[in-house]
This record gives structure tokens, sequence and C-alpha cells, in this order.
């Protein structure tokens, strides 16, 4: 929910009023007459400015507990569940496939199951997806685009409705946001009723996001009236932040004159008569303003926060590593592995140092837990540590890129950069292999599972890997901490989790409602004055 003023409008007596009332004793003395009433004309003027700002960010604000919790629409399956592969149903190794299609290099491999039938999933070196049969060997036509339905539907659990259209998606639209952080994904849109669009990551076999009619509309609303997106389209991003800071810097102002208006002056305002309906309405909106004064500060404030942040854009969709492999280079058959193969989710592979190893996953039982362990294509050898080995080599090369102009060119070029230039890694503290989401690394960062690698630095470097796709899950500071525990704190009021989502959610629309009836009440107050 972004931030909203308490008092956007002036709780301003009439100058006559101000002039004939006494002064209270120890409330203003030491304030002159003329910075009383400067206080009062500025607390209107800057409550005016931003007063459309205000409504629109409150009303779509209370919107959000409403579309994200108590009216959020569900779907059947929000993920795959990882089983293990059945080997016998898979008669064609890798090298196989790679032989009878004279496929020399492609970047990875994993096996997925098609209906019953196992196939195997090559990306090639265009980064495109083809799907060659682990049975007979053949290649499935649109096999990616045919994989994403297949999910859709059993996401949905819909056989019957027909295809309205699928189409890939290499960049984020108004209706799948960067907040989603996976790309690219197709876009399965269904003929029902709620027009439902489902987004599909074929790479990992999981769900993007899914949007029906109302979800849509909401995206909408939200992205036009709390986000102002449709600013950064008509200029650029660097305007859009620094108007919507520049407002909510007057917010911040309002809210404190308010506060100081009435907090210090409460006293030598006259109570409102029966008849007098101005009086009624301007002692409401003081009483009001005051309750959600603070309320609005911390909304204002964590939201300012929040938005500079944006002036360093997030661009961690850049910082990848899949490097082009040699099919001469794999020589050790995938089904010749000594693995244990009654826990094996799935396989692909990984180049780490000048090797390529295998990069096995293992599911969880009741007596281990999920792993991903890597075993060396010439020889089939486990690598000690693998996951962390791999993690930092993958740490290393984001945090060179990271000191060069061009991030994407961290994949195919830090080798010589290393050599020649590299300046020292951080030193590194520990490592953690994470599968479940918590309260520093959120499920807003969508991937799992990650590495967490810590480093010493001042500013306790983190870096959060996904091996599976050898993509940068998240990099933090304690610059990002602090702003998003305030966010989370101040803007979500996630300290209320102890309560449960209803009351935190109950708890967070009152807040906004005050704002917002607070805001219009001074509206009015501005208007019948004129």
């Amino acid at each position: 929910m972004k931030p909203a003023s308490s008092n956007p409008v002036s709780f301003q007596q009439t100058a006559t009023e101000e002039q004939n009332q006494p002064i209270a004793e120890g409330t203003v003395s030491g304030i002159s007459r003329s910075l009383k009433q400067n206080i009062y004309r500025w607390h209107r003027i800057i409550g005016i400015i931003t007063i459309i700002p205000v409504i629109c960010w409150t009303v779509s604000g209370c919107m959000h507990p409403f579309m994200a919790h108590w009216f959020k629409p569900a779907i059947p399956h929000e993920f795959v569940v990882p089983t293990p592969l059945t080997k016998e149903k898979i008669t064609l190794s890798l090298q196989d496939v790679l032989t009878k299609h004279g496929i020399r290099s492609f970047r990875n491999f994993r096996i997925v199951m098609i209906g019953d039938v196992p196939y195997y999933q090559i990306k090639n070196e265009l980064y495109d997806m083809e799907y060659y049969s682990a049975v007979d060997g053949n290649q499935l036509a649109d096999g990616d685009a045919h994989y994403a339905e297949r999910l859709a539907r059993y996401f949905l659990e819909d056989s019957i409705s027909s295809v309205a259209s699928i189409e890939k998606i290499t960049e984020f639209t108004s209706e799948y946001r960067y907040v989603n952080r996976l790309l690219p994904v197709w876009k399965v849109s269904f003929n029902r009723s709620d027009n439902m669009d489902v987004y599909i990551d074929t790479e990992q076999t999981r769900l993007g996001t899914f949007n029906n009619n109302q979800r849509k509309a909401f995206l909408w609303i939200f992205g036009t009236f709390h986000t102002w997106e449709w600013l950064g389209y008509i200029s650029n991003e660097w305007l859009r932040i620094t108007i919507m800071i520049m407002l909510l810097t007057v917010i911040i102002a309002s809210a404190l004159s308010g506060i100081l208006i009435y907090g210090f002056f409460w006293k030598r305002f006259k109570s409102a008569t029966p008849n007098d309906s101005t009086g009624y309405i301007r002692r409401n909106h003081r009483k009001i303003g005051i309750a959600v004064s603070l309320v609005t500060l911390t909304f204002a404030v964590s939201g300012a926060y929040h938005v500079s942040m944006k002036y360093s854009p997030d661009d961690r969709q850049e910082y990848v590593h899949q490097p082009v492999l040699l099919s001469r280079n794999v020589t050790l058959s995938n089904l010749a592995l000594p693995l244990a193969w009654d826990r094996v989710a799935n396989m692909s592979l990984v180049k780490i140092g000048k090797d390529i190893f295998y990069q096995v996953f293992y599911t969880h039982t009741e007596e281990t837990p999920s792993e991903i362990v890597y075993a060396s294509t010439a020889t089939g050898e486990l690598l000690a540590d693998g996951n962390i080995v791999y993690a930092k080599q993958l740490a290393k090369r984001f945090f060179l890129a990271s000191l060069t102009r061009n991030p994407p060119a961290c994949c195919e070029v830090i080798e010589s950069y290393q050599e020649i230039t590299a300046p020292p890694m951080p030193a590194f503290q520990q490592a953690t292999f994470q599968t479940a989401f918590d309260r520093e690394y959120g499920f807003v960062n969508k991937r799992l599972p990650v590495v967490k690698l810590v480093y010493n630095t001042p500013q306790h470097l983190t870096y959060y890997i996904e091996p599976a796709t050898g993509r940068l899950a998240a990099r933090m500071e304690d610059a990002d901490r602090n702003e998003g525990y305030t966010f989370a704190v101040f803007h979500k009021y996630l300290f209320m989790d102890w309560a449960g989502k209803n009351i935190r959610d109950g708890v967070m629309l009152i807040s906004a409602l005050g704002v917002l009836t607070a805001s219009v009440l001074g509206l009015i107050l501005f208007l019948r004055r004129r």
C-alpha cells in the first residue's frame, strides 16, 4: 500500500477566529501569531498539492488486501511436486539423442515427462528448447509450446477449455510484471468465462503467475494509481521516481504541520455547534488527522525510501551463466551414472572451471533432505561440496561483472577479465543451501532452491545463487536489508503477522481508510472556504 497524508488540506480557523481567540497558556508561548498563520497557510497549500495522489494511493492501497488475500483467485495446483525419474522408461541416453540428430553443441538439458513419455529437453545455443523422446529419439514438433500448454492445464486442472492463444514472453509487461522474476515464460490463454492466462516457465517446470479477469483489473488499477507506471511510459523511470518522491516529501510535511497545528494548538479551536456543519467537519478532520498522523508518516516515509531505491535498477535478470557445451566433451552416459536412482528427480549439466559435471537433483525422503550433487561427465566421480563450489564460481563471475558497465557480458568474456584485471573477491564467510523462503530472502524472489553465500564486507554482501539455472536470484547488502525491513514493517504491516493475515490486513485497511477520510474531510473544508 502506498502512503497517504492524514492532513491534506487546511485545518485553519478563519482569520477572525485566529485573532480573537486567546493564546492557551504554556502551549504557544514564544511562537508569534504571524508564524502560526503561516503554518496554517502552508498546511493548506501543501495539502491541496497532494490531495489527488493521496486519494489515488489510499484507494488503490485499500484494494490490495482484498486482491492479495480475501478475494485472491485460486487454482488447483501452484507447483509441480518433484518425483523420482523412472529410469526403466528412459531407453536412450543423452549421447544417443545428440548423436542421432547431429547436435554438436548445446547449453543444457533436462528430462521432462510429457504424458507417460520421458523427453530430453535440450536448450540449444540460441536458448530455445527442443524436445526429443528418450524412448525413440524422435523430436517433438513445437515441443516447448506443447509442454507449456500441458503444464498450464495441470495447474488449472482443466483439460476441456480450448486455448485462445499461446505466446512466448521475453520481456515483462503490465500483466506479467517484474515482480514475477522468471523469463522467458509462455503465456497460455484459455477460452473460459474468467479469461484465465497462465504463465509457464518450462525451463524449470514451474508456474510464473496466473491472471483472471478480476486480477487483470486489479493489476491495471494498481499500476495506474499506485505505482504510476503510466508516468514511466510517457517519460522515463527517473522522472517517475523523482515526482513520486517529491510528492511523498510534501505529504510528510503536510502530516508534520498537521501534528504541529492540532497537537499544540488543539485547545484554541472552538467546539462545533449543532448547526455548524463546517465546524463539525473541521473537528472530525482534526481528530481523525491526529489519530492517523503516525500511520501517514510511516506510510509516506517507507514509501519514499522504497521508491528511492529504484534509482539503482534491479538488474539481476542480466546475471546468468549458461555456456555453450560441446557434445564431444560429455563422454559418460547419463544413464551410467552411479546414482541413487530412486531419488533422482532430474539432471542437467554445468561447467565448473574447465570441467563439465552432471548436476543431479535428489528428492527428499523421510531420512534425507533434498540435495544437489555433481558427478563428472568423464568419470562419474562426485565433486565434494559441489553445490557450494559451483555457487561460489557463479558469485565470483557476477561480482566481477557488477564492476563493469556491461553485466550481460559476464557469461561469455569474464574469463579474460578475470585473468587480466580482476580485483580480489571479498573474503568468503559461509554458505547455506536454502530450500525455503525466509524473512531476508522472501517469496518475492521466486527462485528456489538457492545457495546463500555470505562475504566479509562492511555491508555484509550476500549472494543468492540458483544453481539449477546458473542465475543470480538476489544480491543483498545492508542498505537493501534496511529498505526491505522498513517497507515490510511500516508499509505492509508484517510486524502484525503474529495475529494472522486477516487481522493484519484489517488493521492496514482501517489505517488507510482513516487517512483517506481525513484527506476527504480536509478537501471539503478547503472547497467550502472557496
